[in-house]
């Protein structure tokens, strides 16, 4: 990866680079929750989910930003939730009427996820879909269940917003989980203007972070569930704009594999200053480690401060000391960080971008 890092200071150029409007995109997130909100009332969500305490929810997982959504929610529903959760990637063959269902997909052709959902509903399941308007996925539910239709069109791989809300929205209705719905867009629009193009690297969170990243192979370490959870959305995002593989796990699994966590710290621990920065490492891209944190509290800061103690030269993303919000709010700030990270970094090391780009091997 060759990265042209003066691009990132450069907002013309930047906007010359992102020919394809993703950093425009990525920045709309609140609008995207706001509009998922907007939509759920117009169908009436809450009285038609007005069913009482389902026997389990089901959460479909299909390709895409479905599986980092499900699994950010499913972190923020473990602790309480009084009701079986479900993560599959197909309707389950128990499926009943008491049960409810929710996938997320950007592919209106997905023939498993249409097939699944149509057996949903002939065995009476609730159903919640977030999917475009048309197609076999909207044929399955239409008239048997409640469809979600995206209002914000983004490219699918910064759909993270809007899957995240419907399901948000669902647990919520469900009297599954008590999230600040309404806020998360506000939370996702301040975040936004944080990162925003003209703003220079060193107060710009999110370039800062995609430079922190160059260079280097990630390990998105959570220091709680949910923060693990968003970590893995964060993976996510960094491979699908910036071609960036990822290591992303809960910190205690991070510390089952002693060999990965050593080099880890030998990683952070060891300088040389007569190195040449623009030489290779002979072994490969050298780690960096990103403890991540969400949940706050004794037990959180005492896992950060052990984490810490383990891997002092870890960079410590922990959201919840920049802003106001519940869980849900930080973890969703969290994951747009590094989607905006992932865009900035894909443009700045030409991975992603357009005609007007000029790299240093061309100037």
């Amino acid at each position: 990866m060759v990265l042209d890092d003066s691009l990132l200071d450069d907002p013309v150029r930047l906007s010359e680079a992102d020919a394809g409007g993703l950093l425009r995109s990525a920045a709309m997130a609140g609008a995207q929750a706001r509009a998922t909100i907007e939509a759920a009332a117009e169908l009436e969500l809450t009285d038609r989910l007005d069913i009482g305490r389902p026997r389990a929810i089901v959460l479909v997982v299909r390709p895409g930003v479905s599986r980092s959504s499900a699994l950010l929610l499913n972190a923020l529903l473990a602790p309480s939730c009084p009701v079986p959760v479900v993560i599959t990637e197909v309707v389950p063959s128990w499926i009943g009427a008491l049960d409810v269902v929710f996938a997320h997909t950007d592919d209106p052709d997905d023939a498993d996820l249409a097939v699944s959902l149509e057996r949903a509903a002939r065995y009476g399941a609730t159903i919640v879909v977030s999917a475009p308007p048309d197609g076999p996925v909207a044929s399955a539910v239409a008239g048997r269940g409640l469809l979600l239709a995206p209002r914000v069109r983004v490219p699918p791989q910064l759909a993270f917003a809007r899957a995240f809300t419907a399901g948000l929205l669902t647990a919520n209705t469900l009297g599954l989980l008590v999230a600040d719905v309404e806020g998360l867009a506000d939370r996702l629009d301040s975040e936004a203007e944080r990162c925003h193009l003209g703003h220079e690297s060193f107060i710009n969170p999110a370039k800062a972070l995609a430079l922190r990243v160059a260079g280097r192979t990630p390990l998105l370490w959570g220091l709680d569930q949910v923060a693990a959870a968003a970590g893995n959305h964060a993976a996510y995002a960094l491979a699908a704009h910036a071609a960036v593989v990822s290591d992303a796990v809960d910190y205690r699994q991070a510390l089952a594999r002693p060999a990965l966590h050593h080099a880890a710290a030998r990683a952070g621990d060891e300088r040389n200053l007569f190195a040449d920065p623009d030489d290779p490492p002979a072994d490969g891209l050298p780690p960096r480690v990103f403890l991540l944190a969400v949940r706050t509290g004794p037990a959180a800061d005492g896992a950060r401060y052990r984490a810490h103690e383990a891997l002092p030269g870890a960079d410590v993303l922990a959201p919840a000391e920049e802003i106001t919000s519940d869980d849900a709010g930080v973890a969703a700030v969290l994951a747009l960080r590094f989607e905006l990270a992932a865009v900035y970094l894909g443009l700045a090391a030409g991975t992603i971008g357009g005609a007007g780009r000029v790299t240093p091997a061309t100037a």
